[in-house]
């Protein structure tokens, strides 16, 4: 998984840029977690805990995007994939969802949030 991080120098705002198919996963960094110490905290927790086997899964909704983490995986999915949309499309065709979910490892994910992190502290 590549990725790299930036901030706006005018505004303060920070994105997180990652590669094709873990796009979703840089919108949710940016968009849910932010610079909100609290909430990049609670997962990493989350991790730790799936990690530790204290806990078997763990869900966090957010407003654009949610987070599940079980054992094995962390799959970043944007809402509207709840909807049953294909139903009425015709045969043949599906919607095109690469840049609304992914899933990487629980250890590939806990870099990327401690990377972040680091990120948000050294850059401010």
């Amino acid at each position: 998984m590549e990725y790299e991080f930036r901030r706006n120098g005018l505004d303060g705002s920070v994105l997180a840029l990652f590669s094709m198919e873990h796009e979703v996963v840089g919108r949710w960094l940016g968009e849910e977690l932010g610079d909100d110490r609290d909430a990049i905290d609670e997962v990493l927790n989350a991790v730790d805990a799936l990690l530790g086997g204290e806990i078997s899964e763990w869900r966090k909704t957010g407003r654009e995007f949610s987070i599940e983490l079980d054992l094995e995986q962390a799959r970043v999915y944007a809402n509207v994939l709840g909807f049953e949309q294909e139903q009425d499309l015709d045969e043949g065709m599906a919607l095109y969802d690469a840049e609304l979910e992914a899933g990487c490892g629980l250890e590939d994910l806990q870099a990327v949030l401690k990377s972040w992190q680091q990120f948000l502290y050294e850059s401010r």
